[in-house]
């Protein structure tokens, strides 16, 4: 008997091209997403809903200077997602930047709305992991 030895591949790389384009796309969908819902959550705070937890203290600020700042993140994630569905590399890693500042953003709304602002918190979590893994030009332009 002959034992069939394996010869490893020369010229494949880590990753085979084109890998990842999906979950690039999931993550502009879901940055698309969350920016809407970070627009949404900015006007209730804004308008002082009654969604929040009342009497909640901040480190920073109120409630409605918050809903202020998540407002312009919200729109800031809708033109990052716009950016990244049209392939373009720096608004790939523009989108993570904001993608972070809204997670940070999120944990500051946690004394008013903690399960919202924790869900949200994850799927920014997913978004970021997303735009960083198979981001790569190389993986892009196959």
């Amino acid at each position: 008997m002959t034992s069939a030895t394996m010869k490893p591949a020369a010229d494949k790389s880590y990753r085979e091209p084109g890998r990842g384009l999906g979950l690039i796309a999931f993550a502009s969908v879901v940055l698309g997403i969350v920016g809407c819902f970070n627009l949404l959550y900015g006007i209730a705070a804004v308008a002082n809903s009654h969604v929040f937890v009342a009497n909640a203290h901040y480190v920073f600020g109120d409630l409605r200077t918050w809903g202020w700042i998540t407002l312009f993140i919200g729109f800031l994630q809708l033109i990052a997602a716009g950016g990244v569905m049209m392939g373009n590399q720096l608004a790939r890693w523009y989108g993570v930047m904001v993608v972070g500042l809204s997670a940070i953003d999120m944990m500051f709304f946690i004394p008013a709305y903690p399960f919202w602002a924790l869900t949200i918190l994850a799927v920014d979590i997913v978004a970021i992991y997303g735009l960083c893994t198979y981001g790569s030009r190389a993986n892009l332009a196959a």
